[in-house]
C-alpha cells in the first residue's frame, strides 16, 4: 500500500525597511522569490517599494494557510510603527507596554 505524501505551503508575511526608515508589510507563498521580484522592481513587485533605493527584510513569519497569512497582515497593518519596530526587535515587553 502506497502512502501520499501531503505537502503543505507555507504562506509568509513579511516587513521590508525601505532606505527611508519606513515599513512595508506584505505576505507571499514564495518569500524568496518575491524578494527578488521586489528588488528587481519587475512589474510584479509593490508599486510602494519601487520608489525606493533599497531595502532589507526585517521580520516574517510562516503560516499554513493564504488565510491565516492575510489575517495577519491585516492585524500587522494595523499596528502603529511603534509597535512594529518592538515586533521587529522581538520585544515582547515593549509590545505589550505600547
Amino acid at each position: 500500500m502506497s502512502r501520499i505524501k501531503t505537502y503543505i505551503m507555507p504562506f509568509y508575511i513579511y516587513i521590508l525597511r525601505t532606505s527611508s526608515n519606513t515599513l512595508y508589510i506584505g505576505q507571499t507563498n514564495n518569500l524568496e522569490k518575491r524578494i527578488k521580484e521586489h528588488k528587481n522592481k519587475t512589474a510584479k513587485s509593490a508599486k510602494y517599494i519601487r520608489s525606493f533605493s533599497s531595502f532589507e527584510l526585517v521580520y516574517s513569519e510562516v503560516y499554513n494557510s493564504r488565510k491565516e497569512a492575510m489575517k495577519r497582515e491585516y492585524q500587522l497593518k494595523q499596528l502603529t510603527k511603534a509597535k512594529k519596530e518592538a515586533l521587529i526587535q522581538r520585544n515582547k515587553a515593549l509590545l505589550k507596554k505600547l
